[in-house]
């Protein structure tokens, strides 16, 4: 191993659960897929903090139509608290860390969201943390202290080309052998079974992980406003149940011994799409 992974890893006696979101490529997805997830989180009555660090969009805010926020800022200036910052709808807390601070790798950014999850983790059962997409090497070492990582992907070459590195990096750096991939924006589920399938056997023969399938969701005929709003509203429709349904199997797989059953979501399903 090259790095000390005592640094990178979160400690399993907190009581949060720790779940990062990336993707291979920028319009994968993954903004909407990790919120989507928070809210859910929040819905069901767990309290669920939502870090978005791809400052070079921040599109979490305006997803959920709070335009841009800039109280990143103010807490590493000490002029304001977490509590003070964060945009607040009931168990949902969301911190957007904007362009007002660009990451690099002589700023420790890393290491201050990290700091921030540290002084908080208790106050919360979920973290949700959304990375940039991959090549950002300052990046890995956040991805690598989080409990779980959730790679969303699209059947486009370089998405799956970048995922398949971003794997393999955690894994010879961090001893992280174990990942989850979300397949977003498939055509059909014959194209869904083919990534999913090649991605996995390639990642376990060549580089000897893990790489759990969480499901997916294909692209729908919807503008892309307009989808983002019905999709994260949690109104009662077919393609929110069934993605609750992945969530539950995620839940009870990865974070099962974490989470009390008073705490858990519902009842596990073995379906693997989004219809």
């Amino acid at each position: 191993m090259h790095e000390n992974k005592n640094r990178h890893s979160s400690s399993s006696n907190s009581s949060s659960v720790k779940i990062s979101f990336t993707a291979g490529s920028p319009g994968s997805g993954k903004t909407l897929i990790g919120l989507k997830t928070a809210l859910e989180y929040s819905r069901n009555g767990k309290k669920t903090l939502f870090i978005d660090c791809d400052v070079n969009s921040n599109n979490s805010s305006i997803k959920l139509g709070l335009g841009k926020n800039s109280e990143f800022q103010k807490i590493i200036s000490g002029e304001a608290s977490l509590g003070e910052t964060v945009f607040k709808q009931g168990n949902f807390h969301l911190l957007v860390a904007d362009g007002s601070f660009i990451p690099n790798e002589e700023n420790n950014f890393e290491q201050i969201v990290i700091d921030i999850i540290h002084s908080h983790e208790d106050e919360y059962d979920f973290i949700i943390v959304e990375c940039p997409p991959l090549g950002k090497n300052y990046f890995l070492n956040l991805n690598a202290f989080c409990d779980h990582r959730v790679i969303v992907i699209t059947p486009d070459r370089k998405s799956l080309t970048d995922s398949y590195s971003f794997i393999k990096m955690m894994t010879q750096r961090f001893g992280k052998i174990e990942s989850y991939i979300f397949v977003n924006k498939y055509s059909n589920h014959n194209q869904f079974q083919k990534v999913s399938l090649s991605l996995t056997e390639t990642i376990e023969n060549f580089i000897g992980a893990k790489t759990h399938l969480l499901g997916g969701m294909p692209k729908f005929n919807f503008d892309d406003n307009g989808f983002d709003t019905f999709f994260l509203s949690g109104s009662k429709n077919e393609i929110n149940h069934n993605f609750v349904k992945l969530l539950n199997g995620f839940t009870e797989k990865a974070v099962g011994s974490r989470i009390s059953q008073n705490k858990g979501l519902t009842q596990r399903t073995n379906e693997q799409d989004v219809h």
